[in-house]
């Protein structure tokens, strides 16, 4: 007890205030995070900061303060302190866990890649003109791998290239002549590790949802769901009005197959019998033109008739379908324009 108490008397007060606002953002806020802020210039984060400012609280302070704050508030928030690595800061918010790391993901901003920085993806650069003059720039490319030329008075990249694979070194030529590219390579923000709430810690790959593909599933089960009542006839509000037309057609259709005289469904049974009545006087007028008489003849011959008009009809219908359909284009491509202008 002494030992602790005469440590304590040496902890400078400037320490113990840092390590007292910690705790006292801890316990004002339903949920924190710990995040990297290692490479990030001041610049930036202060413009980070000034983006969260109205959703997230950053407090940024050194590790071993950090750390004392956690050991010495809840106990569970003391198993936050393996994910304090090089250069930490904490987040505060009021948010859900899953919208501070969209919040923090969309904040990060490109950045160039620095000499002897590790790519953290394929760097390519692309085929295609530059605003550089011929010059000793040519060479200074070149000679960083990237493949240049003259065309037209001024340099051009001449082919599509991969200049560092992911993992890569990145050596100070090609690190500067990607930067004179406008090309950057690295996405600079703050880096979410781990984020605490109510007693329980999620990580990165627990919190980066798909958004769009989180939906479509969900479309998707409702559609199955549904799909899966109707077929099992589970009456509900939303399927109720599927199942009676669903059983009203199937009945309709066993009482046309059945033969039942009811009301409704005389014209369709009426219009089954005369087109029963067409194909066997068709087959037996085929070996024996003698066998029907003279108004089934007539009749045999108008329904003929209606056959052959029917292709015609047909083929003038891909004119007049190509036409809506020209409409139809002319008409979205008026809606996609009032997109774009109206974001």
């Amino acid at each position: 007890m002494m030992e602790a108490v005469h440590h304590s008397e040496h902890i400078p007060q400037w320490k113990k205030k840092e390590i007292e606002d910690i705790k006292e953002l801890i316990n004002s806020y339903p949920l924190f995070g710990i995040v990297g802020v290692g490479g990030i210039p001041a610049k930036q984060l202060q413009s980070m900061r000034r983006v969260l400012k109205d959703l997230a609280v950053v407090k940024v302070s050194r590790n071993t303060l950090i750390k004392r704050a956690l050991e010495e508030s809840a106990q569970e928030c003391a198993d936050m302190v393996d994910f304090l690595e090089e250069q930490s800061a904490l987040v505060f918010t009021n948010e859900n866990p899953f919208k501070l790391y969209k919040l923090l993901e969309g904040s990060k901003t490109p950045s160039p890649i620095k000499a002897g920085a590790v790519a953290p993806n394929d760097i390519e650069v692309e085929k295609g003109p530059t605003s550089f003059p011929p010059g000793p720039i040519l060479g200074d490319l070149q000679s960083a791998g990237i493949p240049a030329a003259i065309d037209g008075g001024s340099v051009v990249i001449s082919q599509d290239k991969v200049v560092a694979a992911k993992g890569d070194v990145v050596s100070q030529k090609l690190a500067s002549m990607l930067t004179r590219l406008e090309i950057y390579p690295v996405e600079v923000g703050l880096d979410l590790r781990a984020v605490f709430e109510e007693g329980s810690i999620f990580g990165p790959d627990v919190l980066a949802i798909d958004e769009d593909k989180y939906f479509s599933d969900i479309a998707m089960a409702a559609q199955q769901a549904f799909n899966l009542a109707v077929n099992m006839a589970y009456p509900t509000d939303a399927t109720i009005s599927t199942l009676i037309s669903k059983a009203a057609s199937e009945a309709k259709n066993l009482g046309i197959n059945a033969a039942v005289m009811e009301p409704e469904l005389m014209d369709s049974l009426l219009s089954k019998a005369q087109s029963q009545m067409l194909s066997l006087a068709s087959a037996v007028a085929g070996k024996d033109a003698n066998a029907v008489d003279e108004e089934l003849s007539s009749a045999l011959g108008a329904a003929a008739q209606s056959a052959a008009a029917a292709p015609a009809a047909v083929e003038e219908a891909p004119a007049e379908e190509a036409e809506e359909e020209k409409e139809e284009e002319s008409e979205e491509e008026g809606m996609a324009g009032l997109g774009a202008l109206f974001g």
